[in-house]
């Protein structure tokens, strides 16, 4: 499938990017690069081929969870630059100005 700079155009702007010369080009021949691979990847007998959910077979061990130091309120609060009785105050970010 050829891409053209039509193509890059529209999918710059669906995902708000702005390519301009060089950057538009290079694009372009990278979507042309990963299209071919998946035209190649199209060709490859998977018969009997067990599709994978993991690339590995080991699993993550994870540790569990344990508390290694405990504060009270008071000391956590007791830095805050501003605070209220049992609440840190912080300047309000929802609808601020822009």
């Amino acid at each position: 499938m050829k891409i053209t700079d039509q193509t890059v155009e529209n999918l710059a702007k669906l995902s708000r990017l702005k390519f301009e010369g060089d950057d538009k080009e290079n694009m372009r021949k990278d979507l042309e690069n990963i299209l071919e691979m998946c035209e190649k990847l199209s060709t490859v007998n998977t018969d009997g081929v067990e599709p994978l959910i993991y690339m590995t077979d080991s699993h993550t061990i994870l540790r569990t969870d344990a508390i290694s130091q405990e504060i009270t309120h008071e000391e956590a609060l007791k830095n805050a630059p501003k605070k209220d009785s049992d609440f840190f105050r912080v300047p309000k970010v929802i609808g601020g100005n822009e």
